[in-house]
Formats: structure tokens, C-alpha cells, sequence
């Protein structure tokens, strides 16, 4: 039996490229056939980024979490805007002294200058994958948190990497939903939910700096688990 199976396994493979679509030789690249993106900006220079689409989604299906003392990291947007009037204030992140706009000083990668225990929301939009030490980071977002506060937290599967960071302190990971529900329930338990966004036409456009507004956002929503773009992640501290 087993060598009929063998025997068979090459026809079998010619009738699929016989009949699968399109047809074997007959794919057409188009603008995307070249060594050169279409755009090395992540789409920024073109309209929205396709990852900036399912952050901005995400935070808006979780916008009731957005509220009283909210930390976000490098910046406020998100928080001003999906939080709003629930907001009693707002807080930004950033690692080391030197941006003007930054009132909270930490260390997420070490641990240094987190106190426990201050926030009801931590927002933290593809920053993970520049630390290293990925779960001291989970456990220093942890530590900020409230008990019953909750982390807000988007990473990337397929991307592109970040020239700048790369250089300047680097860019280390990319994940996907079976490493990120892990990271996140080491810490917090099993109060985390993880999901994933993203498809083959959704990825392919990311990686070559298509914009948003250039695409089918019908063709955005259809999630496909075997393309994982970006991880999406809700954790919640517990007593």
C-alpha cells in the first residue's frame, strides 16, 4: 500500500498544479515584481500604515478599558484618543530622560524606575519587540498595573524590521499568538486573551509599505491564522 501511495504522490501533485489557480507560471506581480518596496516608511509616506488599521481597531473595541490614570508608551494619541473624557490622566512612557514630553520615566527591559501598582490602563502598541528581555517587560507592564488594571498590548508577526531602532538599540523579535498567550500568562495568569489579525493579502502589503487607503478593508477583516501580521493581547492584573 505504502508504495501505491508513493507511486501516486507525483501524479497527484501534477493534477493539483494542472488545476490550481491561477495556473502554475501564469502569476502576475505587477507593481510588486521588483526588489524594491513600494514603500520603506511602512506605508507612512502613502496614508496609513496596514498595522496602524488593526492597532486603531483594536483600541477602539477596547475603549471602555481606557481609563483614569492611563500609561502609554512614547506617546499619548491613543490614550487622548480612545480614551477621552474617562481619562483623569495621562501618563508617557519612555525609557531614559531627554523627550519633553515624557512624564514617566522606566525601564520596561530592566525593571529600573518601575513603581507597582499606579496605573488602571496600560496602553503598549508594537514596543515589545525592541526589548531584549522580553519577560522582565511583561513583568515590569504587570507591575504597573492596578489590581483589576489592564494591559492593552499589540506586537508584530510579520513585519518588517526598523531601520532606526535596529541601529539605536535594536529590534529583536517577532511573535505569534502560541508565544505571546504564553508570555503574558506567565505573568498574569490566565486572565489574558490573545488573537491574531492579518491574512496573506493584509501581510503582503505591510511588508511592502502599501498604504491603507490603496486597499479592500473588507479583504483587511478576514483573519487567516496560518498569516499572523500582528498579535493582539488583553491582560488584567489580578489582586
Amino acid at each position: 500500500m505504502k508504495t501505491l501511495v508513493r507511486l501516486f504522490r507525483p501524479a497527484r501533485r501534477w493534477l493539483i498544479r494542472q488545476t490550481r489557480l491561477p495556473r502554475v507560471g501564469s502569476v502576475d506581480f505587477g507593481d510588486l515584481g521588483r526588489l524594491e518596496p513600494v514603500s520603506r516608511d511602512w506605508g507612512f509616506d502613502r496614508g496609513m500604515p496596514v498595522d496602524r488599521f488593526y492597532i486603531e481597531t483594536f483600541l477602539q473595541r477596547h475603549s471602555e478599558d481606557i481609563h483614569g490614570r492611563v500609561l502609554e508608551v512614547a506617546d499619548n494619541a491613543y490614550t487622548r484618543r480612545f480614551g477621552g473624557t474617562k481619562v483623569e490622566r495621562s501618563d508617557i512612557l519612555q525609557p531614559v530622560p531627554g523627550d519633553p514630553r515624557a512624564t514617566f520615566i522606566a525601564d520596561l527591559g530592566t525593571g529600573d524606575g518601575v513603581q507597582d501598582g499606579l496605573f488602571d490602563c496600560v496602553i503598549c502598541t508594537q514596543t515589545l519587540q525592541f526589548i531584549y528581555n522580553v519577560h522582565q517587560a511583561v513583568a515590569s507592564l504587570h507591575r504597573l498595573l492596578r489590581p483589576g488594571g489592564v494591559l492593552l498590548i499589540t506586537v508584530p508577526g510579520i513585519s518588517q524590521i526598523s531601520r532606526e531602532d535596529m541601529e539605536r538599540t535594536g529590534d529583536y523579535w517577532r511573535f505569534t499568538t502560541a508565544s505571546l498567550e504564553r508570555l503574558l500568562i506567565e505573568t498574569f495568569g490566565d486572565h489574558v486573551s490573545v488573537a491574531s489579525v492579518g491574512n496573506v493579502y493584509a501581510a503582503t502589503a505591510f511588508l511592502q509599505g502599501v498604504a491603507v487607503e490603496e486597499l479592500d478593508r473588507s479583504f483587511l477583516l478576514q483573519a487567516d491564522a496560518q498569516f499572523q501580521m500582528m498579535l493582539l493581547g488583553r491582560a488584567v492584573r489580578q489582586a
